[in-house]
């Protein structure tokens, strides 16, 4: 049986050696494993790459060596994973671990723009997700629903465009104090944030406090159609009136805007002064009400102000129809076998000297049921997404013709239309943010340990942690619960 640890390291050698006993006085999982992180032995190893670490563990100690404060943060993790219990009380299994991770970026998103989270869920999703080893946290602050942060140049845009979200419950706010703490405690846990601004569609709210910027809102069938998908939507999208439904692909703003440029750099650029981290998302998809000229004239404006900043453009897959700067990052978000053309926009990207982060919805986005029966969430992406397809498709596979070294990263999105609070949040996160995690971290898909088989044997001997931490996580029946 495999050791319960996620995402699945490097390298995994059992030494032939009895286990590192701990106190019989820790009583639960967590305090055992709180035990021997703070007894451990801290070994500095410059040749590590920056995220890299091993771990060994002996009946006399356990020790970690790492090149920097993210590698001893990563190994702490997979430290309190390995904490186990028999008979005679808490133990640490003898072994030998070597780790780094596959790719640069592993991220998940949380939309606060359909339903607002306070600053203390945001910390929470951290806090769950660091211990995973992913380290962005993609925060989608805008939307036809609700502007998410206050700003110093621009304060009519949260005043006027945040007072409710979708299915008219309560809205809110950010002020730059909430962003700053957000950002503090993500890199205290090694995390960066990544603020995205979606534009030229999706911006229904933005235009309350700035009609001249945008365009009538587009009534098309598709539209009316997502619209008329979620109960309790009677209004559909009004000039001037704050939105409340969940259809997409109304709402533009218009590349011949009189101030539209000094509009953006003044939003863009102050949204960049206050993210130390290196990307900045400008959004670019489903912008289903804007001409083709119009789009790539407002892409192509918004990734040249955020450059201009010295911060890496990010934008959905389709803004690999506009001009880009070079080396722009893409995040692909269509299914794993690509249709309608999404392949060869995300190629763009790479043609462009950028790469790529990885999101398809038919796997990696976590606002899916798991089946018909789960309360809340989406079924669009293919039918409810269960544990056992989340966790079997391969990043390298994805986008034909991308080399894995163009491919920059995973990220597994959340999205909120269903979703109301920390606990909704926690029964969609897990278990499937692991098969994200492990996308991310791990070795490919069909290596050693790297199968569904020893995948759902390592999470289900994760539960007893959850329970411990309070995550009421989804009881799926593909998962051997221990």
């Amino acid at each position: 049986m495999p050791l319960a640890v996620l995402p699945w390291p490097a390298s995994v050698s059992p030494l032939d050696a009895p286990p590192l006993r701990l106190s019989p006085a820790a009583a639960t999982r967590s305090a055992a494993a709180a035990q021997v992180v703070a007894e451990a032995e801290r070994r500095v190893d410059p040749t590590l790459a920056a995220e890299a670490y091993a771990l060994r563990v002996t009946a006399a100690g356990a020790t970690r060596t790492a090149a920097t404060e993210a590698g001893f943060f990563y190994a702490k993790q997979t430290l309190r994973q390995l904490v186990d219990a028999d008979a005679e009380g808490p133990f640490v299994p003898a072994v030998e671990i070597r780790d780094e991770p596959r790719f640069a970026y592993r991220g998940v998103m949380l939309d606060v723009a359909r339903h607002f989270h306070p600053v203390s869920t945001i910390e929470a999703v951290i806090d769950r997700t660091a211990a995973l080893k992913f380290n962005a946290l993609h925060l989608h602050l805008t939307d036809d629903q609700g502007w998410r942060l206050a700003l110093d140049r621009h304060p009519e845009l949260a005043a006027e465009g945040s007072a409710t979200s979708i299915l008219g419950d309560p809205g809110g706010f950010y002020t730059r104090d909430d962003y700053m703490r957000i950002v503090e405690y993500a890199a205290e846990r090694h995390l960066i944030v990544v603020p995205e601004f979606d534009l030229p569609g999706h911006t229904h709210a933005l235009s309350l406090s700035h009609p001249e910027l945008s365009a009538e809102p587009v009534l098309s069938d598709h539209m009316s159609e997502v619209h008329a998908m979620f109960p309790g939507q009677r209004e559909l999208p009004a000039r001037g009136v704050p939105y409340i439904g969940a259809a997409v692909g109304f709402s533009s703003l218009r590349a011949d805007a009189p101030g539209l440029e000094p509009f953006l750099r003044e939003v863009l650029g102050e949204i960049a002064e206050l993210t130390p981290g290196p990307y900045l998302h400008i959004g670019g998809d489903e912008a289903l009400g804007t001409s083709r000229e119009d789009f790539r004239a407002v892409v192509g404006l918004a990734t040249r102000i955020v450059a201009e900043t010295g911060k890496t453009p990010v934008a959905w897959h389709e803004a690999g129809d506009a001009p880009l700067p070079r080396g722009s990052v893409g995040q692909y978000w269509g299914f794993v076998a690509p249709a309608d053309g999404a392949d060869e926009k995300a190629r763009a990207f790479v043609a462009n000297g950028g790469s790529l982060i990885l999101s398809p919805a038919d796997a990696i986005y976590l606002d899916m049921k798991y089946d018909e029966s789960t309360p809340i969430g989406l079924r669009w992406a293919n039918g409810p997404t269960s544990v056992e397809r989340s966790y079997r498709w391969e990043p390298a596979d994805v986008i034909a013709g991308v080399p894995e070294e163009a491919i920059l990263g995973v990220e597994a999105p959340l999205w909120t239309e269903t979703v109301r609070d920390l606990a909704a949040i926690d029964l969609l996160l897990f278990p499937r943010i692991c098969s994200a995690a492990e996308a991310a971290w791990s070795r490919p898909v069909g290596t050693p340990e790297r199968t569904w088989e020893s995948f759902r044997s390592r999470v289900g001997r994760l539960g007893p942690l959850w329970d411990e931490a309070g995550i009421g996580y989804h009881r799926s029946p593909e998962i051997d619960w221990a």
